[in-house]
């Protein structure tokens, strides 16, 4: 077969590279702006380049050292030059004479640098995650923004302040000693797994997930084993992977959404289920587990169910009853309420999730809405269902989702 157009390549090339090549000119040049610059310049010349030369065997390898000449170049472009901070022009003097092969030797681990580094002490803790997923993933100032509940504004402020913290104090970018790391590792798992949630169902948009990020954070998470071989970060890579194992499932061949109720399990992925499970028992076994080594023994019981009707709905409560108690939050509310629903009918899950929207929580999140829309169908109230699944349509932003609640509304109009 021919191979495919350039452009095609490119695009595929930059989904999958851009952020890693992203975190080593970070690092190399020590200026979130500048690599962002150098980044852009690189790909520019790629498209170019390669139209006449082929794309090299080692892409990636090739872009970070074109990426630090161009930064050179402009900096050297600026009239400014002279009057740069004379770190940042003593690295960008030093970069010209880099080694590439070392340059490519130490990409592998660039991302986990960047993020340890946004994730450093010194950064305000409302300001670490946001930082990373901008800078680290790509999610847009928007995604971000909708992830946290607030407007794009102030999460733009966030990043902006966070950029400015690690340029001024000179934090570096290093991966933490192993005395440190205890301390860095709330953060760092926050981040992944935000990013990993971005890509399972994606926060904006015309696809209900978005692979990529799914991939990436879950490749973080195997490397945050094998650096720190925690419980929780066991919990958090098996959580990924028993999430990450019913992706063929959720979505119909035309990309709607698919209720985990009504999935066909024979196309769920048994590898990932296997290698979750054994993470998660091995999470219990080391003790002193944490949320997200909770919330995968919940997917874990989700998926030992071989029909809907057989997932013990009672354990599932039990669980999110303990998670509570480690650090709830609305949406773990959200999430129990749902289960007790399942367990104990329709109208005690209604009256949960009414208390959670009566307390002035979750009112902007469209899922909230949802969950008491299709209870109330559940329960026959079809008007008090048609208001909830038309204040859910009016939040969500994402098109699958948007498809799947007017359809809700079509089968009340048609049942009435």
């Amino acid at each position: 077969m021919p191979a495919p157009p350039l452009e095609d390549r490119m695009t595929r090339l930059y989904q999958q590279e851009s952020r890693r090549v992203l975190a080593t000119l970070i690092r190399l040049l020590g200026d979130f702006d500048l690599a962002e610059e150098a980044l852009q310049e690189a790909f520019t010349a790629a498209a170019e380049q390669w139209q006449h030369e082929g794309i090299p065997d080692n892409p990636r390898a090739w872009l970070v050292s074109t990426g630090r000449f161009k930064a050179v170049d402009l900096v050297r472009r600026r009239a400014s030059f002279q009057k740069m901070q004379p770190a940042i022009a003593a690295r960008v003097e030093a970069i010209a004479d880099h080694n590439a092969d070392l340059a490519e030797r130490q990409i592998k681990d660039d991302q986990l640098r960047l993020i340890f580094t946004c994730c450093h002490p010194a950064i305000d803790p409302k300001v670490q995650v946001p930082l990373t997923l901008r800078e680290v993933c790509g999610l847009t100032t928007e995604e971000i923004a909708s992830a946290f509940l607030t407007a794009p504004a102030a999460m733009a402020q966030r990043i902006v302040r966070g950029k400015a913290k690690i340029r001024d104090a000179g934090i570096p970018y290093v991966i933490p000693s192993e005395a440190d790391l205890p301390e860095r590792i709330d953060a760092v798992l926050a981040v992944i797994y935000l990013v990993f949630n971005e890509g399972y169902s994606a926060s904006t948009g015309t696809t209900h997930t978005r692979p990529d990020l799914s991939n990436e954070a879950i490749r973080l998470g195997r490397l945050m084993l094998e650096l720190l071989p925690d419980p929780e970060v066991m919990g958090l890579l098996a959580l990924m992977l028993l999430h990450e194992s019913r992706r063929a499932a959720r979505l119909s061949p035309e990309g709607d959404i698919i209720l985990l109720e009504d999935q066909d399990r024979s196309r769920w992925n048994r590898e990932l289920i296997r290698e979750g499970q054994q993470l998660v028992q091995r999470a219990f076994a080391a003790g002193n587990v944490g949320p997200y080594t909770i919330q995968a023994a919940i997917s874990a019981v989700h998926a030992e169910a071989a029909r809907p009707e057989e997932t013990d709905w009672n354990d599932i409560v039990g669980l999110y009853d303990v998670l509570l108690q480690a650090g709830g939050s609305p949406i773990v509310e959200l999430n129990r309420a749902v289960a007790i629903a399942m367990r104990d009918g329709e109208a005690s899950g209604v009256r949960l999730i009414e208390e959670i929207l009566d307390r002035g929580e979750l009112l902007d999140y469209h899922l909230a809405h949802s969950a008491r829309g299709e209870l109330l169908r559940r329960m026959g109230d079809h008007e008090q269902a048609r208001l909830a699944f038309t204040r859910a349509l009016e939040l969500a932003r994402q098109e699958p989702e948007r498809r799947f609640l007017t359809a809700k509304l079509r089968e009340l109009k048609a049942d009435s």
